[in-house]
């Protein structure tokens, strides 16, 4: 009975918890996220962010992959799988000079999935798909003028809600697509403020408000030989989705003393749409037994086609490689020891960087490099393939080099897995 109770007191918390995600607000510190529609979140659900964000060839009956939708035909064909993550990010701006810290705790993902047929599974969630969040001061002396202040700030980013289905076409082959929709806002705002009451400063802010479909398709074909060796190779395409931007630009002079906009005020507001690149990627798999997973992927990305309305943005974006590898090991699954059915997961990945940098007519990629480490414990309140995870991140983002910011950051996260029978007839003797 004391074990029921504690189950649903547990689920209660894990599903109010992941209601925060909706409203939650991507608050980051990161000049790089000025860029396009912010940094891009690239979540995937714990277990596979441990492995260094693995997933185009990979699919488990007890977790939730929505980096390739044709995994989730693995699902167990009488269970409901829940998965939700929150995390603690701390990250380090440095020059060569001076250095900034910032730190922040935010809900990561929300997603489950069920069986419908013997050859159908779906899953639906709510995810980050970008986050922007930047606070740049500049001060410089002006003739004529004095000590002018000019204050550049961004925030905001994108959501993404969406529905994934798979199928099973034979043995060991599956296809599968996600549906998304995405939705958010971007804000900027500059000022300069001059040192003085007998200047008007001036202000002026955009606003970009944003929603559309964007669709992910995803191919898996595993083989097993001598009934211990799994292969698996997994295939990936999201489309170059075009998403509705409504914007509003407003422009208006004030007093320091008053920060009340003066009778030259202006506004606009306008309607096009936004391109995202395609992404193409592919990824193969090893697993042998239920004792080790070996994986890695790789993605391309054609940032150069990125672009809002009419106005034409390549020269601030490259086309992205991104590369991942990941390894799972676990003592002995079946074992009654309960320190032998511990999952440990490591991980590394890579990225050429889409964002273009500029300095004194010097432009820079912005790479990206992180490495991961995580363990999975089972939750035996629940069942045996329920589980809390557990992940340790550290990358490393940017430059010191021709004046740009160098971004260190650090990522602890926490992630349940809930499995629970979905449906199963009851026999009556």
């Amino acid at each position: 009975m004391l074990k029921h109770i504690y189950k649903k007191v547990v689920a209660v918390v894990v599903v109010l918890l992941s209601i925060l995600i909706a409203p939650a607000q991507n608050d980051i510190s990161s000049p790089y996220s000025m860029y396009g529609v912010g940094l891009l979140s690239n979540v995937t659900s714990g277990a596979y962010s441990a492995m260094g964000k693995v997933g185009y060839a990979m699919q488990h009956p007890h977790l939730i992959n929505f980096k390739n939708p044709a995994s989730y035909v693995a699902f167990d064909s009488l269970s409901f799988i829940g998965d939700v993550g929150f995390s603690i990010y701390s990250s380090t701006l440095s020059t060569k000079y001076i250095s900034q810290k910032a730190t922040l705790a935010r809900p990561d993902y929300f997603a489950f999935g069920l069986p419908v047929t013997k050859h159908w599974r779906t899953c639906a969630g709510i995810l980050p798909f970008s986050n922007l969040g930047y606070s740049i001061s500049d001060s410089r002396t002006v003739d004529n003028v004095g000590d002018v202040a000019y204050l550049y700030s961004g925030s905001g980013g994108l959501y993404q809600i969406y529905w994934g289905n798979a199928f099973k076409l034979c043995k060991g082959l599956s296809i599968g697509l996600n549906a998304s929709y995405l939705f958010g806002n971007l804000n900027y705002t500059q000022s300069a403020v001059i040192d003085g009451e007998n200047f008007f400063n001036a202000m002026s802010s955009r606003t970009l408000d944003l929603d559309g479909i964007y669709l992910s398709a995803g191919l898996q074909y595993f083989v097993m030989a001598k009934g211990k060796h799994l292969f698996g190779i997994g295939l990936v395409y999201e489309n170059s989705a075009y998403i509705w931007a409504r914007q509003n630009d407003f422009a208006y002079t004030y007093t320091t003393s008053t920060e009340i906009p003066c009778d030259t005020a202006s506004y606009t507001n306008s309607k096009g749409n936004l391109q995202l690149p395609q992404t193409i990627g592919g990824g193969f798999s090893y697993q042998y037994k239920d004792k080790l997973w070996v994986t890695a992927d790789v993605s391309w990305q054609n940032w150069k086609r990125f672009h809002l309305s009419t106005e034409t943005m390549s020269e601030n974006f490259n086309n992205a490689m991104n590369y991942s590898i990941g390894v799972q090991f676990i003592p002995d699954a079946t074992s009654s020891n309960y320190a032998k059915k511990i999952r440990l997961r490591i991980g590394a990945r890579y990225s050429t960087g889409y964002i273009n940098a500029t300095t004194n007519g010097i432009t820079t990629p912005i790479s990206d490099f992180c490495v991961s480490a995580g363990i999975g414990l089972p939750l035996k309140l629940f069942t045996s393939n329920s589980s809390v995870g557990i992940l340790f991140e550290y990358g490393s983002m940017g430059t010191r080099q021709n004046n740009l910011l160098k971004e260190n950051y650090f990522r602890f996260s926490l992630h349940f897995t809930l499995q629970e029978r979905w449906y199963q007839r009851v026999k009556l003797d």
